[in-house]
């Protein structure tokens, strides 16, 4: 069992940054991969990013390659979203996510267990 806490959203005007963080509970961290998904008003849920369970790899949405950047600390278990150059349209709920495996998870379905969100609003 792994509970998943997110923290560090919040409001921020166009072209600033934030940090989200994800805290996880549980001895076994380093054995899953972790996503962060979004979900603005009105629409489906959307991948983000995600990371491996060394933190070797990572992979992007196209809409926020460049700009958000996933990382890891397994001796903290935490996982970390810095979004820079902020955005009207990334304006969601934020959702941490941890999928058992060494891979990398664009999916929903491949994750098992999920934080519960944390709100982006981006003003223009």
């Amino acid at each position: 069992q792994v509970q998943l806490v997110e923290s560090g959203g919040g409001l921020v005007q166009a072209g600033g940054s934030l940090r989200l963080s994800c805290a996880a509970s549980g001895r076994t961290f380093s054995r899953y991969a972790m996503g962060w998904f979004r979900q603005a008003p009105g629409k489906e849920r959307e991948f983000v990013t995600s990371i491996n369970n060394s933190g070797s790899t990572t992979y992007y949405a196209y809409s926020v390659k460049g700009r958000f950047t996933i990382s890891r600390d397994n001796a903290k278990n935490t996982v970390d979203l810095q979004m820079n150059s902020l955005k009207p349209e990334d304006t969601a709920v934020y959702y941490c996510a941890a999928a058992m495996g060494g891979g990398i998870y664009s999916r929903e379905t491949s994750y098992d267990y999920w934080g519960q969100g944390a709100q982006v609003t981006v003003s223009s």
